[in-house]
């Protein structure tokens, strides 16, 4: 039985009213603009993490590149988002969603800029090691935002939406690269790349900050009045809540995550599924996406526009693919998508290491249909993981998890540019159909989140 008389109890009251309130307000043009312009700066996070596999090409060319420094080029990147993705979701904890992914676009923006001008392999080196440090930190704090936003009913559809804004932005620096690399250089791709990104970080700095980390920190008074504005965005009075006892406990969150909580007793097990299904999808699909235009170039010696054309393919198949997955993983649900898409993905890929990719055009049907299926488990990825901890730690274990994607992304290249020189592309599309099935076994043990609100995931 409540107390009235206790001021934590009220507190606990306050806190689930707005939690309820969230809950029911229906979706607004406030929820829009939010994921509009969150939208955006993943956008450009795309972008700019393609841009240097459109490059690469003509890089290797003109500054006689070989496969092993060009596979540490790509690589670099990524260490550079495993840093981003740690420090800048340990921010977003302390101060706030909204300032870390602004700040995190902003210093993608710059690294662009620095790209850009660089006359030299070291330089090009550093730059894009600083850029992927703002790359690394934007996304995963961004998806955190945005499913803190969704509510239960519809949460999948609602965030895979906007999910799509990441392979629509790589299908639309394929199709760019395409066309200007081969007449303004590779320098342009950096050029576009750095501009928006400077006037969309000043864009996010004026979104409210997201209500549940508010309510995590004690801020109930600043959440309420973001509340009130969601509901009047969507011209409703306020909502009836559900009895209290349907949304017990987000105060539980005010206490500060800790790093141990992530692999202790409550949460071991999913974080253990989480991180290896994010570096098992990673380590096949950005191996795929960054490499497959030098691959058409220099190992079946198409001509440099064909090649960007080839791969741009990839692209465009993951947004299909994540077309459907929008309007039917509230259906599906996230465990059943991702075991499919692994034992497909891989299925693919499996028949092209034993029959030796010998032949272009089925290399292009399915290593594009590969990386399509597999890419839109990434996506699921990004709706799943900030579903299954709670808001104290939603951030940071998101942000940790995306660094098994970093290192992944970074160890993949490597090895593939020395498999190539050694083993032959073969043997490549064997180790990834190996890790597709890792990935299969490490999603069986998934929990289903659909339908499910945040604060009933994580208790």
């Amino acid at each position: 039985m409540l107390k009235t008389g206790d001021g934590f109890t009220q507190q606990l009251m306050i806190e689930s009213q707005l939690i309820a309130r969230l809950e029911n307000v229906p979706f607004s043009g406030w929820h829009a603009r939010a994921r509009i312009v969150v939208g955006s700066a993943t956008f450009f996070d795309a972008f700019n993490a393609l841009a240097l596999a459109f490059a690469l090409p003509v890089l290797i060319r003109s500054w006689n590149i070989s496969p092993t420094r060009a596979g540490f080029l790509i690589g670099v990147s990524y260490v550079g988002q495993f840093i981003g993705a740690l420090l800048f979701s340990l921010f977003a904890e302390k101060c706030g969603r909204i300032r870390s992914v602004a700040a995190a676009t902003a210093l993608m923006s710059l690294g662009s800029l620095a790209c850009a001008v660089a006359h030299s392999f070291p330089a090009l080196v550093a730059y894009r090691l600083i850029q992927g440090i703002g790359v690394g930190g934007e996304m995963p704090v961004a998806a955190t935002y945005i499913s803190e936003l969704s509510k239960a009913r519809g949460r999948g559809k609602f965030f895979m939406l906007y999910e799509m804004i990441f392979p629509v932005g790589l299908m639309a620096t394929s199709q760019i690269g395409t066309v200007v690399v081969p007449l303004w250089g590779w320098a342009a791709m950096f050029w576009i790349g750095a501009i928006p990104g400077l006037v969309i970080s000043f864009l996010l700095l004026r979104l409210p900050e997201s209500p549940r980390w508010l309510i995590a920190n004690g801020r109930v008074d600043e959440a309420e009045l973001i509340v009130k504005q969601i509901e009047a965005s969507a011209r409703t009075e306020r909502l009836n809540t559900p009895p209290i006892d349907d949304y017990r406990s987000p105060a539980n969150s005010i206490a500060p995550g800790r790093w141990k909580e992530i692999l202790g007793p409550t949460f071991r097990k999913r974080t253990l599924i989480v991180w290896a299904l994010w570096a098992t999808a990673y380590f096949v699909s950005n191996s795929l996406n960054n490499w497959m235009p030098s691959l058409y170039s220099t190992v079946y010696h198409l001509p440099l526009q064909q090649s960007l054309r080839a791969a741009s393919m990839t692209n465009a198949a993951q947004v299909a693919v994540l077309l459907v997955c929008a309007f039917s993983i509230d259906r599906i649900g996230r465990r059943k998508w991702a075991v499919t898409g692994f034992i497909a993905g891989g299925a693919a890929l499996a028949v092209l290491g034993l029959t030796g990719a010998q032949n272009v055009n089925q290399v292009m049907v399915l290593a594009t249909l590969s990386y399509g299926i597999i890419g839109s488990i990434n996506a699921v990825l990004y709706l799943y993981t900030p579903e299954i901890y709670p808001t104290r730690m939603r951030a940071i274990v998101t942000g940790l998890a995306t660094s098994w994607l970093r290192l992944a992304s970074a160890v993949g290249p490597t090895i593939v540019g020395v498999m190539v020189a050694s083993k032959g592309v073969g043997a490549v599309f064997i180790m990834f159909a190996l890790a597709s099935l890792l990935g299969m076994l490490a999603a069986s043990g998934m929990i289903e989140t659909r339908a499910r609100r945040l604060e009933e995931i994580t208790r």
